[in-house]
């Protein structure tokens, strides 16, 4: 039962004892259908599409910065709407990142895109007078970010980058370990960066990355 629980699984139901054959296919079928979810990530050169798009938009220092900054940091939608401007250490280049779902909380570090994405963004903003505000992203009403104005944002950016799917918030949280496990990254490393306290949620990224299989035909 613990089992089809971890997988999200339904448990072959209590009865008389089926045929173990009946059970066996069972559990192929939901197994197989977790393989076949459908890609659930950008690759980086679509995520780089995605970013050119975020751009264009009529507050596109904001909207890049933000869909770069949850990208890097592998962010859940709930934590970049929480996330504060105490959070950020520029003398440091260095972010506090507080996870949600009792997630493990990192300080991470900022890479140079991050920095002058940020800092453009925020002299954009401190010039509205919005610079009182606590939250990292806000709207152009000066409040904070739902989840649903966040998913709007995302999904607008990845339609006007014509993407051939929609784009949520999460396959940009799932887009930062697929990168790192593609660039080589072992899964105790990106376990600790994402904040998960199962390693089970993180063999998706390394079971399925493109570097284990290269160079096999050579």
């Amino acid at each position: 039962m613990y089992y089809f629980a971890l997988q999200g699984l339904s448990a072959p139901t209590r009865g008389p004892m089926p045929n173990r054959l009946n059970v066996k296919s069972v559990i192929m079928n939901q197994l197989a259908a977790l393989d076949h979810r459908g890609k659930d990530f950008l690759t980086e050169a679509e995520f780089e599409q995605f970013l050119n798009a975020a751009k264009q938009g009529r507050y596109g220092a904001r909207d890049f910065a933000l869909c770069l900054f949850m990208q890097r940091h592998g962010l859940r939608v709930s934590e970049l709407c929480a996330f504060q401007r105490s959070s950020l250490s520029f003398a440091d280049a260095q972010v506090f990142v507080h996870r949600l779902k009792n997630g493990l909380a990192t300080q991470q570090p900022l890479t140079g895109e991050e920095l002058r994405a940020i800092k453009r963004y925020l002299r954009d903003r401190d010039k509205s007078g919005s610079n009182q505000l606590p939250w990292l992203f806000i709207t152009e009403r000066g409040t904070n970010f739902t989840r649903q104005g966040v998913s709007y944002l995302v999904q607008t950016i990845g339609e006007r980058a014509k993407l051939p799917f929609k784009v949520t918030p999460h396959m940009l949280r799932h887009s930062c370990g697929f990168h790192l496990a593609n660039r080589g990254c072992d899964s105790r490393l990106i376990q600790d960066y994402l904040g998960h306290r199962d390693p089970r949620h993180t063999a998706h990224y390394t079971r399925t990355a493109a570097i284990r299989f290269n160079n096999l035909w050579s």
